[in-house]
């Protein structure tokens, strides 16, 4: 069965509503949780995202509630942390792999962080038992591809186009699938640009889709009170998994 990846923004609008959403969708068959952590440049999120990170800064984030609401989440679904390098700089990698050991959660997802540079807190981070998820995409040239994919633990996020999430562009993404089966057996995600709409497509030929910016989008919208939202979103979720499933 091919795999639902959902990311929400930690503390938007509150801490409470994201332990409440997190294990809806746990009930709703998402198998792994991206943890989004607020941050004021999230230089590979579009407009949705970025809003909600900013109402979530200005409703008073703090990582110790990352922390919170990850102990409290992390026995019901398979938690990861999404975020960009600064607040792990600032704060100390080494910090937040202890955190994440003592909370449950799985690894970390940065997508500002290249490879290249992610060979430096690797070893602290996968001797810790925790992975940090690699990126493929589609303008990478297959010699990349396969240095990628050869390290690649957990599952690897191949991004479904060059550009930010949300903007529901799309690319052929055959020949970058069959590069990084010739060389590992890790699973590969779809990210970007998935939705109702795009989810069967973008599964195509994979093991499963990050879904981030069709959920938040649902949460954005004011007229919803807070249970109608996270009906509203673990209903979307149930369909994704549906339609990639067909």
């Amino acid at each position: 069965m091919k795999r639902l990846v959902a990311y929400i923004t930690t503390g938007y609008p509150d801490k409470e509503f994201t332990v409440d959403l997190a294990l809806s969708l746990a009930e709703a068959g998402v198998d792994t949780l991206e943890l989004g952590i607020p941050f004021s440049d999230p230089v590979a999120d579009g407009p949705v995202i970025e809003s909600a990170n900013l109402q979530a800064l200005q409703s008073g984030f703090r990582l110790d509630d990352l922390f919170e609401v990850s102990r409290r989440i992390a026995p019901s679904i398979e938690t990861l942390w999404m975020g960009y390098f600064n607040p792990f700089y600032h704060r100390g990698v080494d910090r937040f792999i202890q955190e994440a050991q003592s909370s449950g959660v799985r690894g970390f997802i940065i997508p500002d962080l290249p490879y290249e540079e992610a060979q430096t807190y690797k070893p602290a981070i996968e001797g810790a038992g925790l992975d940090l998820i690699d990126f493929i995409a589609p303008t990478d040239p297959a010699p990349r591809i396969q240095m990628i994919a050869r390290d690649a633990r957990r599952f690897l996020y191949l991004v479904a186009y060059a550009g930010i999430t949300g903007s529901g562009q799309s690319e052929e993404l055959s020949p970058v699938i069959e590069t990084i089966r010739s060389v590992t057996s890790t699973p590969v995600y779809v990210g970007f640009g998935v939705n109702p709409d795009t989810a069967k497509e973008k599964a195509e030929g994979v093991d499963g889709v990050i879904v981030g910016s069709a959920f938040v989008q649902i949460l954005l919208n004011e007229d919803l009170s807070s249970t109608e939202k996270i009906r509203k979103v673990s209903e979307m979720a149930r369909l994704i998994k549906e339609r990639i499933n067909e």
